[in-house]
């Protein structure tokens, strides 16, 4: 297991950063940090955000059936990836963002309600409708956090989380697996220990202490703070997900709908921290801006 995490994890690492410096030097991001809003940018990281969140409805799907309730993929396919992309739409487009989201979901929730009358009837509405704009939120709507750092804020604050974050999974996982023995969790994640999130906590100042060094988009005070409060963000984000996978019964979020990721799991056994913890990843560096 940690063999295969180590190799899949360096693996995604490498395909993720040459995917997003090319997207960077693609638009300009990379070497002009004097671009304005109208600038099309993060085309690239909006395509991979769009393709994630295909299997990881496909996975949410397989979890909200074992409670034998209903996930309208073309629809909540359709709605999240609209959600996830929306900061990219606003900028080209010139909308108002608080207007594209909240008719977005509107139409999103209304969408919902005719497809289960016209597929499913007047049986299971209250759940189904209510599952589908879950997941909607849950994928949709907290990836457009991933999307909006990267536009607002830039490139490097984007891997700066990302890294932060995912390394302090890996943290977590290692030394926890190596020293753990105190519970963190017990009821929604048995393996989770107090000393596998003081490893969380130790590799995520590292390096975020790191990025501080070698750029100036944060200090190195601010880097010790974001990597202690993204290490503990990151774990609850991962516990959120277990919460799921609990209530389904389910050991990880692979089921026959998805292919999973050796190591990990399914896809969102690998985006669930980096998404419960992007919009307050968006609020810190709109604080330091």
């Amino acid at each position: 297991m940690l063999k295969h995490r180590l190799l899949f994890g360096t693996l995604m690492t490498v395909l993720f950063i040459g995917l997003m410096i090319f997207d960077g030097w693609l638009d300009g991001a990379l070497t002009d940090s004097s671009l304005d809003d109208t600038n099309t940018q993060a085309t690239i990281l909006c395509v991979l955000v769009a393709l994630l969140i295909i299997p990881a409805q496909l996975e949410f799907s397989g979890l909200v059936n074992s409670k034998n309730t209903k996930i309208f993929k073309p629809v909540s396919i359709t709605a999240s990836i609209l959600l996830a992309t929306s900061w990219y739409w606003v900028r080209i487009f010139s909308f108002s963002l608080e207007m594209y989201l909240l008719y977005l979901c509107v139409f999103a929730f209304l969408a919902f309600f005719f497809y289960q009358y016209v597929i499913y009837g007047l049986s299971g509405t209250i759940a189904n409708c209510g599952a589908n704009m879950l997941s909607i939120i849950y994928l949709g709507l907290f990836s457009s956090f991933i999307v909006a750092i990267r536009l607002d804020f830039g490139l490097w604050a984007l891997l700066m989380f990302v890294f932060v974050i995912k390394c302090s999974d890996i943290g977590a996982y290692t030394i926890g697996k190596l020293f753990g023995k105190h519970k963190f969790s017990p009821k929604i994640s048995p393996a989770k220990t107090w000393e596998g999130m003081a490893g969380a906590v130790g590799f995520a100042v590292i390096v975020g202490v790191l990025f501080s060094a070698f750029s100036d988009i944060i200090g190195i005070l601010h880097s010790v703070v974001f990597g202690i409060c993204f290490a503990f963000i990151g774990q609850l984000g991962d516990l959120l997900e277990s919460m799921l996978k609990r209530d389904a019964e389910q050991k990880d979020s692979v089921n026959s709908n998805s292919v999973g990721v050796p190591g990990f799991g399914g896809i969102l056994d690998v985006i669930d921290s980096p998404l419960a913890a992007a919009p307050f990843a968006y609020m810190f560096f709109l604080f330091l801006k």
